[in-house]
Parts: structure tokens; sequence; C-alpha cells
């Protein structure tokens, strides 16, 4: 096991009706921005919810709409500007991953002293490079990034997709709600486990170091995900299915599984330039990647793919390589249960188009990655040719 340091300062604030909580967990007199997307927070009354538990008389609310999937930087200058006239003091993120994301870099954003808040996009900053620190709360309502309980966001601007990453993006709080979920479409909740799942691997199936309690702690999240995606799916209104996806998706990355072990994120890396080039759903594109890239990458990840088999899928017979074969299948065969095509001629991507995604990577510089930094662009051209 590789040397770490932990420190996660976010408050989960998890389980039925506790949103009305929030009152106890901002300050009296704050001034408030709320952050939410494209609206679906207000038609299912959540939005409601939210601002009645924190409207006391005292406290200042605001409200700034509209964040898209993969925030634009455009979008969330806007939101800077009211940060700045309005001298808010509190951040309330009420949404999914996007809304999350790009909330923490809103805070970032208005408070950043250098020459343009562009840098942070390009990790050009450091972390006393901020005038002071808004604090942040979260009210989850899609489960899978994480993003409610780590520093990290993702956000899109010109020609790409950048993760930011700062000490001071970590939530103070983040209310997690299992029955907020009930309203979301099918495909959302699909997205969310294929995304939970595919964390989870960046994080486990790379190379052994000997760590026991991550390992175990992956296992357990993977095989929670398979025994629930169908009730998630299937069943209206279920609370525990819901509770356990959402739990599932704060703990895959949270920082925990991910201590002192090698780390993928070819997957996401890739991932992105699908999302970028062509709009297909976040959670998709990994669910089209993934499968292909252990296909291709066998030799590098063989002792992990061996325990992911045996463990997870508990498959039990003496060929490894076999063995390895059936969990890749048996992965791609999960993601299409969830309703998620895994080729990318499932999109209307025509063959040809693989040099367009090729040339993307190569220009935002995306080369030599993996936990073994030996991903090369030839190395993802087989891969994506694997994935059609």
């Amino acid at each position: 096991m590789f040397n770490f340091d932990f420190q996660n300062p976010t408050k989960i604030v998890f389980g039925k009706d506790r949103i009305k909580e929030l009152n106890k967990l901002i300050k009296d007199n704050a001034r408030v921005l709320i952050t939410y997307g494209g609206g679906s927070v207000k038609r299912f009354g959540t939005f409601d919810k939210v601002y009645n538990a924190i409207n006391n008389g005292k406290r200042v609310i605001f409200e700034f709409g509209g964040i898209e999937p993969n925030p634009k930087y455009d979008t969330l200058m806007k939101a800077v500007d009211i940060v700045k006239k309005e001298n808010i003091d509190f951040l309330l993120a009420v949404g999914g991953g996007s809304v999350m994301d790009g909330t923490k870099f809103i805070n970032l954003a208005a408070n950043y002293k250098g020459e343009t808040p562009e840098n942070l996009l390009y990790g050009k900053f450091n972390e006393n490079d901020f005038s002071k620190i808004i604090p942040i709360g979260t009210v989850v309502t899609l489960p899978a990034t994480g993003s409610e309980m780590n520093s990290g966001a993702v956000v899109s601007h010109k020609n790409g997709k950048f993760p930011v990453m700062s000490k001071h993006s970590f939530p103070k709080f983040s209310i997690l709600e299992p029955e907020l979920t009930y309203t979301l479409p099918k495909t959302q909740v699909a997205n969310g486990i294929a995304d939970t799942f595919i964390h989870t691997v960046e994080q486990y199936v790379t190379y052994p170091v000997d760590a026991k309690i991550q390992d175990r702690m992956a296992e357990g999240i993977l095989k929670t995900l398979i025994e629930i995606a169908d009730d998630c799916l299937t069943k209206e209104n279920d609370y525990n299915s819901r509770a356990n996806f959402m739990w599932s998706a704060t703990m895959a990355l949270n920082g925990l599984i991910g201590l002192g072990v090698p780390q993928d994120w070819a997957t996401h890396a890739m991932g992105h330039e699908l999302t970028y080039l062509f709009g297909i759903d976040h959670g998709k594109t990994l669910s089209i990647l993934q499968p292909a890239i252990w296909e291709v990458r066998k030799d590098k990840k063989r002792d992990k793919l061996i325990q992911y088999a045996e463990r997870v899928w508990e498959i039990d017979i003496e060929n490894d390589d076999e063995k390895i074969d059936i969990a890749i299948n048996k992965t791609r065969e999960f993601f299409e249960k969830l309703g998620i095509k895994t080729h990318l001629s499932d999109y209307g991507i025509k063959e040809e188009q693989i040099e367009d995604i090729i040339k993307s990577l190569e220009a935002h510089h995306i080369n030599n990655i993996s936990e073994t930094h030996d991903l090369t662009i030839d190395i993802m051209r087989e891969i994506l040719k694997k994935a059609y």
C-alpha cells in the first residue's frame, strides 16, 4: 500500500425528510445563493422544500438556475457576478453532479485573485490564490458523481472538459435524501449506477498493492450495485434500493477506496471526449469504453481482473484467461441490462469518426494515461476500434 494523507471535512446528513434540517446547518443571517439546473427541482417541489427550510426571515436568499449537464464556464461566470454583486456568503447546490461541480467552481472563481478564472481550468493556481472561501452545502437529487463529498469538479469550456481540484471545494455538508431520486427518469438512474460502478473500478482494477481494506470496500460497492440495480429501475419508489444506490455513489468517490492504491481514470479521460464531440451522456460513454479498455489492457490489469472476476462476479473456474473474459462479458451485460448500449456504433458514430476522436485526444494532450502511464494514442485507437 502506498503512503497517503486523508482528510474529509464534509458532514453527511442522510435519510428520510432531512431537508428541513437545513435551517440549523446554515447561519441565521447568511446571504444564500441557491444553485440548480434545468428546472426539475422546481417542477417536483424540491426547490420549495429547500427555500422554505432556510427562509427564516433573517437570511437573504437568491437563486441561480440553468446550470447545464457538463456545466459551462460562461454560465458559471454569470453566477460569479451575482456572488460578487450581492456579497453572497453561502452557496447551496440543489441537484446532481453538474450543479455541485458548477457551484464549487463558482466559489473558487468568485474569490480567485489571479489574472483570470480560466487559470483554474488549466491548473495554473495554488491553494493560496483565493481572497476568501465561501462555504458550500449540497442537496443531492441525482446520485452518481460523489461530488457531494469530494473536492473535485469538472467544467466545460471552449473545446473541452477540465477537472478542477481544490481543498477549498469540499462541501461543508451534504443532504442525502433518497426519496428525492424517485422522480428521476430511468435513464438517469441507469447512468448514475454506471458512473458509480466505473468510479469504483477506476480505483480498483489496476494492479495489486496489498490494500486489503480498500479492495474489500470497492468490492462491496460493486456487489451492492449489481444487487440493487434491477430494483432501482423496476420498483417504483423503493426506498431501500435508492438509499443503497445513493450511499454507494458517495462512497465510491469520497476518497476512501482510493487511498494508498494506484488509480487509472483512462476511461473517464477518453469518455469526456465522447461527450464533448457527440453529446453522449457521461455514464454511457464510460459503459462503452470500460469493457473495451479491459479487453485491450488485460496484460496490465491481469491480477486485479482475476480478483474482480472471483470476488465480484464469483466466477469459479480454473482457467484464469477464461475467468477474465467472462468477467468482462458480465460487466458489459450489466450495463446492457441497465438499458445502456455499449458500442460506439449504437450511438450513430461511424467507424471513420474514430480518427476524429483521436485528433481530439491529441489536441487535449491526453496521452500516457492510466495507472501505469503507458496508455498511448495508438493504444487508445485500438480501444476505440474494439469499442466500435
